[in-house]
């Protein structure tokens, strides 16, 4: 029975999450006399449908802008050679990877009344104040599409790879245009990568928190921020709930319109599509020939501008990544009173500011114990999950799969009032034990999936081998499946690390008062005041995607070198 293994991952879920969001569900509907007051005063309020619909306009914006940038994007970086898109995919992962805080921080330090524009705009005479570029919704926008234009790109680009690129030359080759050709036949075939990266970005836009309360004003709050108001003010559950499961309910909406077979319509789609040329193509097949022979030989001198147009525009959106973050890391390093770009001079005074404050050194020291604490218990029952579930039955494994994927899927303020209702009843808030539970919920989807992809390339005849060479299970699984599999564990150990030390919004619930991490103190540091110091922060956050980079990197690297010295040599 491979699957009890899952019986641990399952036991926490269920115990932190699963029963909590139940029983959450319940009190929306004023269990046990069930009825629907909590949601008739929801929607009875203007104010409440109002910042509904806003979330939803604002979702659905962010959603669009991340699609017409990061699509042309993504197809950029899928034509260029394969140094060129390596080297571009780990720009985007750097961004991915840094915490969406520090992102935010990075546009008020740019966008602020003191900023870094408006600053160049007065020092040149252009203006005589400042413009208001902060606190208004193009400010959310920015910073929204900042967040997630990377989780956009990268599906984008792995839907494109798997397109065989011959279908566009068959394409071209009947006489089509290269738009035609794109619009007819590549297009088609990348709408899975569209599909998935817009539900991603749409659904974690949903539960938006961060930004909104940071980079808008009154009017551009989102049904996040108003529940979190809400959980701090009146504690009234059954209208918490209520608002809670509204925001789920259009998550799921959306989840079942368009999460649907993906590859199944992208195949559908495009068949018709290359059957109509091939038709015309049999009426036209002499002259298509002699128009398409004539065009192969013909020098291509008017592809230039195409190309460098999209040079510029990726140039663009990298510097638009990657800027912000930049621009933080060199302003901790000035030496003035105030951030100021350029510096006036090269100090360390703000990291030492970190480092000699008790409040700032024992906020990191509480996340980094609370990261270690959360890598060792979600890696362990996630990848026993994953191990389970790789031999499970395929019906099974897919249920069991996206009900341990939910506290990933589901917006984060819902994870985090549920969450809290668990560890209430455990009596676990305020806690570091409640912490690291509620942030391994999340942890274990991540290593999750990564260990089940390094599983899903996993040849089992290796391990029959093992066996019938007297391998007991233990032996087999500690000398053969582990060491293949080490690089998906370690990297599910990284991104649950990533996961647990970049977490704010959950933690500011179950966190308590005196339980304080180093992002939550960062947060109350940017909303109070603009502290230089938090530069410094800042930049240690932008430099561990780096470091986690360098780790993926070693692991697989070890790995590949590892499988090629046991590869038997062949017989002369």
């Amino acid at each position: 029975m491979p699957i009890a293994l899952t019986g641990p991952a399952l036991a926490v879920l269920l115990v932190v999450f699963g029963i909590p969001i139940v029983q959450l569900f319940l009190t929306s509907f004023n269990a046990p006399a069930f009825s629907t007051g909590n949601y008739k005063a929801f929607f009875g309020q203007p104010a409440n449908v109002r910042v509904l619909f806003q979330t939803i306009e604002i979702s659905v914006v962010a959603t669009a802008i991340c699609l017409l940038i990061g699509y042309p994007t993504a197809y950029l970086i899928v034509a260029a050679s394969k140094r060129l898109r390596m080297a571009l995919i780990v720009l985007v992962l750097v961004p991915y990877l840094t915490s969406g805080l520090v992102v935010t921080y990075a546009w008020i330090v740019i966008l602020g009344d003191g900023g870094l524009i408006n600053n160049l705009l007065v020092d040149h005479g252009l203006i005589s104040s400042p413009l208001p570029l902060i606190y208004n919704r193009m400010a959310v926008y920015i910073g929204m599409v900042h967040i997630m234009l990377p989780m956009m790109i990268l599906p984008l680009v792995s839907a494109m790879m798997g397109i065989d690129k011959s279908l566009m030359a068959a394409a071209r080759s009947m006489g089509a245009r290269p738009a035609t050709a794109f619009w007819r036949v590549f297009f088609p075939l990348s709408m899975p990568g569209v599909r998935s990266g817009c539900l991603l970005v749409f659904v974690v836009c949903l539960g938006f928190y961060i930004a909104p309360a940071a980079l808008g004003g009154l009017g551009d709050a989102m049904l996040s921020t108003f529940i979190a108001s809400q959980v701090r003010s009146s504690f009234d559950m059954g209208r918490v709930a209520a608002s809670a499961f509204v925001l789920l309910a259009v998550a799921i909406v959306v989840l079942s319109m368009v999460g649907l077979d993906l590859s199944g319509t992208s195949r559908r789609t495009a068949q018709p599509s290359l059957k109509s040329w091939h038709r015309l193509g049999e009426f036209f097949i002499s002259y298509r020939a002699k128009r398409w022979i004539a065009q192969l030989y013909r020098a291509g001198g008017d592809g230039r501008w195409p190309q460098l147009v999209g040079i510029m525009f990726l140039a663009l959106v990298m510097f638009y990544l990657l800027f912000p973050e930049v621009l933080v890391v060199i302003m901790s390093f000035s030496a003035g009173k105030y951030l100021q770009f350029p510096p006036s001079g090269f100090s360390l005074q703000w990291y030492e500011s970190f480092f000699g404050d008790p409040s700032w050194y024992a906020a990191a020291w509480m996340s980094i114990q609370i990261g270690f604490m959360v890598v060792i218990l979600s890696t362990i029952i996630g990848t026993l999950a994953a191990f389970g579930l790789n031999r499970a039955l395929p019906r099974l494994r897919s249920f069991l799969t996206m009900a341990m994927l939910t506290p990933i899927t589901f917006p984060v303020i819902v994870v985090g009032i549920a969450t809290y209702l668990g560890l209430l009843k455990l009596g676990l808030l305020g806690s570091m034990t409640g912490i690291v539970l509620a942030h391994t919920i999340g942890a274990i989807g991540y290593v999750l999936v990564i260990v089940s992809a390094s599983l899903a390339n996993f040849d089992p005849q290796l391990e029959q081998a093992a066996m019938s060479m007297r391998a007991g299970p233990l032996q087999t699984f500690m000398r053969v499946t582990l060491p293949l599999i080490r690089p998906g564990i370690i990297g599910g150990a990284v991104f649950a690390f990533l996961h647990s030390f970049d977490e704010v919004v959950i933690t500011s619930l179950v966190g308590g008062i005196s339980m304080r991490t180093l992002p939550l103190k960062m947060w109350e540091d940017i909303r109070h005041q603009i502290d230089p110091t938090i530069a410094a922060v800042a930049t240690l956050f932008i430099l561990l995607p780096l470091v986690v980079l360098m780790i993926l990197f070693v692991a697989g690297w070890r790995s590949t070198l590892g499988l090629q010295r046991a590869r038997p040599v062949p017989a002369a």
